[in-house]
């Protein structure tokens, strides 16, 4: 499939040169540099200038680049910060706009160095997170096709899951299974938590054999063609106490009432609310620390963030997860999780995996 590239793209990049007044961008991360010229590589920079875009390697991705890189001018250089300074030096740029929380503290640095002392290097954050914030049917159709394997993942290790299996053999069966169906990567480290250990949000897979009465929290997803899934469901072995029958239907209740309040519109901020509201009312309120959600795409975690900070309006074509979740360190934890896009009418969802307790007996 050839690279999704738009002049949409190339205009909303340019866009940002004239809003700071800049003579050229600079884009260091990965994702931002395929986003906008197609390369996959793991290394090299894009500059971006009102006239045009050159994209700079040096010669492990001559070939690659020749292959992959749409719309760009390609450069070769030796050294990447001397290659980088050199090209700026010679189109006499001077005012130079920057990933800030892409390029390290060291290479910003090497690069001021190399620069003459009049060259300013601005750092940008906000408007070079937000670039890929609104996804097309491309990105959509990509992010579907990942979470189609990612769900047939899952449905296969439901059938693996029983007393005595142990948490770190599950995720490597899960992950195997998704590069075998055609995922190019997971989307991060599958998350598999039993017991107590279902409390620890972020708690990687263990060597912890899964016990009768166990909460177990499965949080998974893959990478195909670039674009990645990422969703979390329950399950509970054996019959589910009073309590967890009660702590799960609290999160299942904060997932559908944030999911039904999804328009445009709507600050991210309220949509937080929204979800954290009946966790409070059930005294639970304390036991959910995170934000309600992320954006995905070409990364896993992504603009927009939706916490109870960001008064950002949600707007159609933006992707993201709603992940409530209570996490009690002497029961255990639930999260359910589900990405979504905004339509004009409110959410779609793409994950698919029914989010009731699924309960092995």
């Amino acid at each position: 499939m050839p690279p999704i590239l738009s002049d949409r793209r190339m205009n909303s990049a340019q866009t940002i040169l004239q809003s700071r007044n800049l003579d050229a961008l600079l884009f260091w991360s990965l994702e931002n540099i395929r986003y906008l010229c197609g390369f996959t590589g793991s290394d090299g920079v894009l500059i971006v200038t009102p006239s045009g875009g050159y994209f700079l390697c040096d010669s492990r991705y001559w070939t690659q680049a020749e292959e992959e890189v749409r719309g760009f001018e390609i450069v070769h250089y030796k050294k990447k910060i001397e290659g980088i300074a050199s090209f700026l030096m010679d189109f006499d740029f001077r005012h130079i706009g920057f990933e800030s929380y892409a390029l390290s503290y060291s290479a910003y640095r090497s690069l001021r160095e190399k620069l003459l002392p009049e060259t300013e290097l601005i750092p940008l954050e906000e408007e070079t997170r937000s670039l890929r914030l609104f996804k097309d049917t491309d990105e959509v159709d990509r992010m579907k096709r990942a979470i189609d394997i990612s769900t047939k993942a899952f449905r296969h290790l439901l059938g693996r899951i029983h007393e005595g299996a142990v948490e770190s053999e599950l995720s490597f069966e899960m992950e195997c299974f998704m590069r075998k169906s055609g995922a190019e990567a997971v989307s991060f480290d599958t998350i598999i938590a039993s017991g107590r250990r279902s409390a620890l949000p972020h708690g990687k897979a263990s060597t912890k054999p899964i016990e009768k009465g166990d909460f177990v929290l499965i949080d998974f997803g893959c990478r195909f063609q670039g674009y990645h899934s990422d969703e979390t469901c329950m399950v509970v072995l054996g019959e589910p106490t009073p309590e967890q029958k009660k702590v799960y239907s609290v999160v299942k209740e904060a997932h559908d009432r944030a999911i039904e309040a999804v328009r445009p519109g709507i600050p991210l901020c309220e949509l937080d609310r929204v979800a954290r509201e009946p966790i409070q009312r059930a005294g639970y309120g304390d036991y959910f620390g995170h934000g309600l959600g992320h954006g995905v795409g070409l990364a896993v975690h992504e603009e927009p963030v939706v916490n109870g900070e960001n008064q950002r309006a949600i707007e159609e074509g933006m992707v993201f997860t709603v992940e409530p979740g209570i996490y009690l360190p002497e029961l255990g934890g639930v999260r359910l999780e589900d990405m979504i896009l905004v339509t004009s009418h409110g959410a779609e969802l793409l994950t698919s995996l029914p989010k009731e307790l699924i309960i092995i007996l």
